[in-house]
């Protein structure tokens, strides 16, 4: 019995060979940001209210002028055609009908103009990198407008891919060969294997706006984060000569990028530091996460990822003052489990646990949570 996120963590590491699991769970270099990311969310306590009406909670939040069923999102996850083919779309479905947004990834599986049959096109977000090739990036921007995607996150914490150390443990790597090792493991995964053989290796197919993968090398280049270093405040400009819709920064720590993100125009901003796959001596997202509301001063929305396996911890966030929480691993465990119904499952456990916590609080809708609810001891630093 499934009975929460460590349940399908547990399940997808059972049902993936070692290296695909490792790619979606592992961190950077010694993974201590990716253990403060969970443990820093784990020491904060919330002080419940009594004797409030609580008979029908809301969950529901606004976002850009759209309803949220939770405030909740499925972060940008890339090749999760690995994890299952045809991953993205299973996942987007999964987000639609829990009625909440899905961020595709630059680095997904699947074409972004496929994603228009899933749900409403504000519900979905786009997710860009700016690669040493700029054309990718303009290519993949003006489609995404073409389709209607509901906004664009730029993310902006990987001039340079963090040491994933467990990656290069498994030699993953574009083009991916197969060692020995990994060949026995592939065999003991039978299901997986076959899955893959029947629908073939998943590649980067938004690289092109042909419907074509792109090159080995370009292939290659994003699995490394081969990004364009050049990428700076001022290249806001360029992309906003694309992209007139609204526009989120991801991966955002520093209190006075927040303000400058606010100077420039940008429409929200995500505290992030990539699911602890970057810089391993960073802080939680959650510990950084006050002193970016603060720097903002309710000019523009503020979400958050990282290390979130708990409706109460979505609680936490928003009491910190977040509108809402990107998702990003436990997606993709129950997309691992289960597919589609995997996914589903995870979103629905969430909301459920969200509900729960609301009403024990004493917190009958989203806009009631406040830093009231926190422990004076428990506030991140």
């Amino acid at each position: 019995m499934l009975l929460n996120i460590q349940d399908y963590r547990r399940q997808a590491q059972r049902r993936l060979p070692r290296f695909v699991f490792d790619y979606i769970d592992g961190g950077a270099e010694d993974e201590r940001c990716l253990q403060r990311n969970g443990s820093d969310l784990a020491a904060i306590h919330l002080l419940p209210t009594c004797l409030r009406d609580t008979h029908a909670i809301d969950t529901s939040t606004e976002v850009f002028g759209r309803r949220w069923q939770a405030p909740f999102a499925v972060a940008p996850i890339g090749l999760c055609g690995l994890v299952r083919p045809g991953g993205d779309m299973m996942m987007a479905q999964a987000a639609a009908a829990a009625g909440v947004p899905f961020i595709l990834s630059t680095a997904s599986n699947t074409r972004l103009e496929d994603l228009r049959q899933t749900s409403a096109p504000w519900l979905q977000w786009m997710q860009v990198y700016v690669m040493s090739e700029r054309s990718i990036a303009e290519q993949i921007v003006r489609r995404a407008k073409a389709a209607k995607f509901g906004a664009l996150v730029l993310t902006v914490d990987v001039p340079v891919s963090g040491a994933r150390e467990r990656d290069w443990r498994n030699h993953f790597k574009l083009p991916f060969r197969p060692t020995p090792a990994i060949a026995l493991d592939l065999l003991r995964h039978p299901g997986w294997l076959w899955r893959v053989l029947r629908q073939g290796a998943p590649s980067f197919v938004n690289m092109s706006e042909e419907n074509t993968a792109g090159s080995a090398e370009v292939q290659a280049a994003l699995l490394a984060r081969e990004m364009d270093r050049r990428l700076d405040w001022d290249s806001l400009r360029w992309l906003r000569g694309l992209w007139d819709g609204p526009l989120l920064l991801k991966g955002l720590l520093h209190p006075a990028d927040a303000r400058r993100a606010v100077a420039h125009g940008v429409d929200g901003v995500i505290v992030s530091n990539h699911g602890g796959r970057q810089l391993d001596v960073a802080p939680s997202s959650i510990a950084a996460l006050p002193g970016i509301v603060d720097a903002v001063a309710g000019r523009l929305p503020i979400f958050v990822d990282g290390g979130f396996r708990r409706g109460s911890d979505v609680v936490k966030a928003l009491a910190l003052g977040a509108k809402g929480v990107l998702l990003g691993r436990p997606p993709v465990y129950g997309l691992a489990s289960n597919g589609q119904q995997g996914t589903a499952a995870v979103l629905g456990l969430l909301r459920e646990e969200l509900e729960r916590s609301m009403t024990l609080l004493g917190t009958a809708c989203i806009s009631d949570i406040g830093r009231h609810h926190l422990m004076n001891d428990s506030h991140p630093s």
